[in-house]
């Protein structure tokens, strides 16, 4: 890997209002604690990674939905760039 490779500790840490939801929805939680750890860290960028708190939203309410339907990681999301060298194009321009 060259000097700028992606951290190796590249998880996430939940942010409080994805803990909000998850505590007020106990199926939700449920589903989340069934999701492997990188499962879990791909939904957490992808929904932090919004710009626009708008956007934000969208996505976690886009989270809670697709996760309760059974749906392991967000959809058309090249990973997480903190994780992989090849993606970080999606955050770093």
């Amino acid at each position: 890997m060259s000097a700028q490779a992606a951290n190796p500790d590249f998880r996430h840490r939940t942010p409080p209002e994805l803990k909000v939801i998850l505590d007020s929805d106990a199926a939700l939680a449920e589903k989340w604690q069934g999701l492997t750890p990188l499962a879990r860290n791909e939904w957490i960028c992808w929904t932090i990674s919004a710009k626009q708190e708008q956007t934000r939203e969208k996505r976690r309410a886009r989270l809670k939905e697709e996760v309760l339907e059974g749906k392991k990681r967000p959809c058309c999301w090249p990973g997480c760039p903190h994780r992989r060298e090849s993606a970080r194009k999606w955050v770093d321009a």
